[in-house]
């Protein structure tokens, strides 16, 4: 199995480093301020605090962003989108670089409150901004269309859904595909887009998703693509 560096310790990074484990992954997560973070009394959507999961998940080391991304063989962004690149520069592009990079996250900006707008769109994405900054790296855009749980427990909504690739490296989306595979999904509900560029797409689905939560008061849903 190999090492895989979790950056951003919000319940995203928690609920990805959790399952990782379970499944025998080797989980680096990754933080601005370890001590900050560890002694910080916010608590996740679950009620949980960092320093309290870490407690019950001993198993995942908690490095420096840095430390991080030099120890994970596939690294993933669950950081916020407005932080990712910020994030990212603190990784450092030489512990990134020649990996690959698997960007969930996406450009919401609350600036004006809920619901949220994207912060780019249209003709530019977050995976897009990353893949620039960071030309080295092979980011592949997935999991960015649904909330945490089903990620990483795609069994819980129940029938055939949707996951969707994106990413200029054909060798870097065949290795995330893997990693969407031990997770659960399904090849046949896995859709390869394409190129990077295609991630606007994926990232232009969350103001529909953000409507429907609001809708079924729920996020425990997901597309799913029915071909004729």
């Amino acid at each position: 199995m190999k090492t895989i560096a979790v950056l951003g310790t919000g319940i995203v990074g928690q609920t990805i480093a959790t399952r990782l484990v379970e499944l025998g992954f080797t989980v680096t997560m990754g933080s601005r301020d370890v001590e900050a973070a560890l002694a910080s009394t916010k608590a996740n959507m679950g009620g949980t605090t960092l320093a309290a999961w870490h407690n019950n998940n001993k198993q995942v080391t908690l490095a420096a962003f840095s430390t991080a991304a030099a120890a994970g063989e596939i690294i993933i962004n669950a950081t916020s989108g407005q932080a990712t690149l910020a994030a990212l520069e603190l990784a450092g592009a030489a512990n990134l670089a020649g990996k690959t990079l698997i960007d969930i996250a996406n450009p919401l900006d609350f600036s004006q409150g809920f619901p949220p707008s994207l912060s780019v769109c249209n003709t530019d994405s977050l995976g897009e901004q990353i893949q620039k900054a960071f030309p080295e790296v092979k980011v592949v855009k997935t999991l960015n269309t649904m909330t945490c749980y089903v990620m990483v427990h795609p069994e819980s909504v129940p029938g055939d859904h949707s996951v969707f690739l994106s990413g200029n490296s054909e060798a870097a989306k065949a290795e995330a595909a893997e990693l969407l595979k031990a997770l659960g999904w399904k090849q046949h509900n896995i859709y390869d887009l394409g190129d990077i560029t295609s991630a606007r797409g994926t990232e232009q689905l969350l103001p529909i998703w953000v409507r429907l939560y609001g809708t079924l008061k729920t996020g425990m849903f997901n597309f799913n693509i029915v071909k004729a």
